[in-house]
Parts: structure tokens; sequence; C-alpha cells
């Protein structure tokens, strides 16, 4: 799989995807991430990649030509399976999308800036907008790294274990149930005796019935689904 991410900031990427299981997955060539800074698109000498937006509104727009020019390049030398922008009028991003774009060849993501981009580039450019919440940050690339990290763990070998990522929370609509570890007893608090027993088909029931708790009482909105 291949992420190329565009932005104006590429330094807010460096440290979030060459860590952990980012920097294992890109070593071991189960995934290719480039960054690509918009303004080394650009063609003046101060480098602009914003503008005042038409109609008078306050804040900056970014200029089209960079991202356009960025996306044809990229497109010359590979063809990509969605052309994402991180907005916050997008689809809510949740663990069913993060499934979906896993099994995917390649995809770009546009990191929003300012007051965002030239609409023409939505218009003509995006395949998939997608939003991280209802909330507004300074620009796309912290959802960026939040889409690259979610996605990039579900490739085959990118984490140990593989079964753990197909029992994370949500894969099921379901919250995780809770975890324990060593000690057995810690404070006076000791881990639930059905952990301790052996019976793994009790520990499955057991796990199933305290998520289904836990979604109950925290994300009832879950359940809909």
């Amino acid at each position: 799989m291949r992420i190329d991410i565009l932005t104006v900031v590429p330094e807010l990427l460096a440290s979030p995807l060459n860590e952990s299981i980012l920097k294992r997955a890109q070593q071991a060539g189960q995934v290719e991430i480039a960054v690509h800074n918009l303004r080394d698109y650009t063609s003046d000498r101060r480098r602009t990649v914003d503008d005042y937006p038409f109609g008078g509104e306050a804040g900056m727009v970014m200029k089209p030509e960079p991202i356009f020019l960025c996306i044809e390049k990229l497109k010359g030398e590979r063809d990509y399976d969605e052309v994402i922008y991180t907005s916050p009028d997008g689809v809510t991003y949740d663990q069913h999308e993060a499934n979906r774009l896993s099994t995917l060849g390649n995809i770009i993501i546009l990191c929003g800036h300012y007051k965002g981009v030239d609409y023409r580039v939505r218009e003509h450019l995006i395949t998939r907008e997608i939003s991280i919440g209802d909330y507004v940050l300074t620009g796309g690339e912290l959802a960026a790294a939040i889409i690259t990290d979610s996605v990039v763990r579900l490739l085959p070998g990118a984490i140990g274990d593989e079964a753990s990522a197909l029992t994370d929370c949500f894969q099921d609509n379901l919250l995780a149930p809770p975890v324990y570890t060593r000690p057995a007893e810690f404070n006076g608090w000791r881990v639930p005796d059905v952990l301790l027993s052996g019976n793994f088909a009790e520990i499955a029931r057991w796990q199933e019935e305290t998520a289904l708790e836990r979604t109950e009482r925290l994300r009832p909105d879950l359940l809909e689904k």
C-alpha cells in the first residue's frame, strides 16, 4: 500500500509517521508513506500556497494550482483508489471506514489548512471527504496522521498479533471488554476470577457480556448501528 500526504506543514507529520507501528511497517515494506510539501509546487519566489477569498470573508484559502500540480504528478506515476480531503463536513471517520481504506492499494490525503481549499479542488479532484469529528483543527495534518495510523495497523503483518486488530473497539460496533495483566491482585483489587480460570469458553462469554454492557452504558449510539 502507498499513502501520499499533501500538506503545507510537513514538519507536523514527521514524528507521527516515523515511530512505532508505522515505522516498522514502512521498514518491512508493508506500506510506503510519502509526504509532499505543496510549497514545492508553487511558481513564485515566496512559495505562496494561499490567497484571500473572493467575497470578502475573513481568513485565507489554499490556492488550487499547487494542489492540482502535485496530484497530476502523482497520478502520472501510479493509479490511486481514493483522493481524500480532511474536512469538517466530510463523512465521520470510524473503524469501518478504516477497514475499507486498508483494503485499497494507493491513496492520497490532502490536508486542509487556513479556511480550507479552493472549492474547485473538491469538485474536480477529491473522491472522498473525511472528518475525524465535529471540531475544527488548525490544519488537516493531525487528521491525516490519525487516518494513516488507523489504516496501517490493519495491514497484514503490521502488528505482531494480527488477531489483536480484529478485537479492537468498534470492529463489531461494540466497545472492547476490560483487559488486565499481572499481578492478579494489586492494592487489594483482583482480576475477575473468570480470566484466571483457563476456561476459554467462559472467558469468551464474559468478554462478550462485558463488551455489550459497557457499550450500552457508555456508547448506546453504537448499538443503533
